[in-house]
């Protein structure tokens, strides 16, 4: 039995051999599992004949979610604008490392049309090329009531779906980020109030 098993494995050695010292090297020798070893590849927006559509790029199963995905059960619209201003309060600890991280993010995302106090003064609005958005500490709402008034809920809904000029900011930052960016800005809202008052108080004194 031993002998006969040796017998085969000399000859597929054998056959082995031979194959790969073919002259003709145009000829391809025996492969197994050529699928495998030799995998097509195809472009996102490329046909591909392995779909019955022929398309590449296939939708993802229903009912899937991408991996790390945060469902917002809050409906872009004026009534998810007011139930997130109602149910939804910022998370993240206020800690100075968060505050200014917030900070950084919004020097990257908001401070080009915002402006570096929310005063509406970026470099993006300096250009004359677009209106300004409303002050965080003096402007009014598009949806009603002052700025300075807008809740965690409020600012996070508008962050995530956009409004007017302002597009949605969900695929730039993560939620945790923007809370951090909602704690940064609900501080300058606070630090101009009471800049405000302080210069207040100082003229109704001097009078």
């Amino acid at each position: 039995m031993k002998k006969k098993i040796y017998i085969t494995f000399s000859a597929l050695a054998l056959i082995t051999v031979i194959a790969s010292c073919e002259k003709d090297h145009k000829v391809p020798g025996l492969e197994y599992m050529p699928d495998m070893y030799r995998s097509p590849s195809y472009e996102v927006y490329s046909p591909n004949p392995n779909f019955k559509d022929s398309i590449t790029l296939q939708h993802p199963v229903e009912g899937t979610l991408p991996r790390g995905y945060a469902f917002f059960p809050y409906p872009a619209s004026n009534e998810g604008y007011e139930a997130a201003g109602r149910d939804l309060k910022n998370p993240i600890p206020s800690t100075a490392e968060n505050l200014e991280e917030g900070k950084r993010l919004y020097s990257i995302f908001c401070m080009h049309c915002h402006g570096e106090g929310g005063q509406a003064d970026g470099s993006l609005i300096a250009t004359g090329k677009f209106p300004p958005p409303p002050s965080y500490t003096t402007g009014k709402s598009s949806r009603g009531g002052d700025m300075k008034d807008l809740t965690d809920g409020k600012i996070f809904h508008t962050i995530t779906y956009g409004i007017n000029l302002m597009g949605s900011h969900a695929s730039q930052v993560n939620p945790t980020e923007r809370w951090k960016i909602i704690m940064y800005v609900e501080s300058i809202m606070k630090g101009a109030a009471s800049t405000g008052a302080a210069k207040d108080s100082t003229a109704t004194a001097a009078k």
